[in-house]
């Protein structure tokens, strides 16, 4: 399964304005092909129907479902936090949100990272400090995997300054959730990042099979 990349749409079912498969289904419509889902406050038999809902409108458009947490409720592709599981769980696709050189460096078998905050968020004020793209730029640069920009992107120029700093995509809340207009949102934001990526050579990333592993106890 390939790394996210483009315009990633995280879930907020709080933040919404619409009903959250309404909004997906707009974003997907805007042209955003991976959704994470966070939600995770919900018990599990809820959160379990709301992933097979998201996943039946994304596959309309190949689109592909990433659940917040370990647990990829009957799907194949996980996004963790930076506290762990370490290792991560054996599925098709694993994500990890890091923070900081440190957290890059734990990375064993992820096959894609976000760095965050870029800026200032309204849905987690005072979360930082905020990177702003010189730092995200510097952590791209140190990232074995390849990087989504997160964290307070809301503006085409926004966007064009991560890809422009290295990002392979970015991964919004706020801007899409709170849009009146969800399929829009996205496509602004993406134009923006294709533009962009027209104009600004790949990051090179070390595969992670190539990196080495520890050695077992003889």
């Amino acid at each position: 399964m390939p790394a996210p990349t483009g315009v990633v749409v995280l879930t907020d079912r709080r933040e919404a304005r619409k009903p959250l498969a309404e909004v997906v289904a707009g974003a997907a419509a805007g042209g955003a092909r991976w959704v994470v889902l966070r939600e995770k406050d919900l018990p599990r038999p809820e959160r379990l129907a709301l992933a097979a809902e998201l996943r039946a409108i994304l596959a309309e458009v190949g689109g592909t479902l990433v659940v917040a947490g370990p647990d990829p409720l009957d799907g194949d592709a996980v996004h963790l936090p930076a506290a762990g599981p370490y290792p991560p769980p054996v599925v098709g696709l694993v994500g990890r949100s890091c923070h900081d050189e440190a957290e890059l460096a734990r990375l064993t078998t992820e096959h894609y990272v976000t760095l965050s905050p870029v800026w200032p968020t309204r849905t987690k004020p005072g979360y930082g400090p905020p990177l702003h793209p010189s730092g995200l730029r510097r952590l791209i640069r140190r990232s074995p995997v390849p990087v989504l920009a997160l964290g307070g992107i809301e503006t085409p120029e926004q966007v064009s300054a991560c890809v422009e700093a290295g990002a392979t995509g970015v991964a919004v809340l706020g801007v899409i959730m709170r849009a009146d207009d969800p399929t829009t949102a996205v496509t602004a934001l993406g134009s923006a990042l294709a533009e962009a990526a027209t104009t600004v050579s790949p990051t090179p990333h070390v595969s992670v099979d190539a990196r080495p592993q520890p050695r077992e106890n003889q």
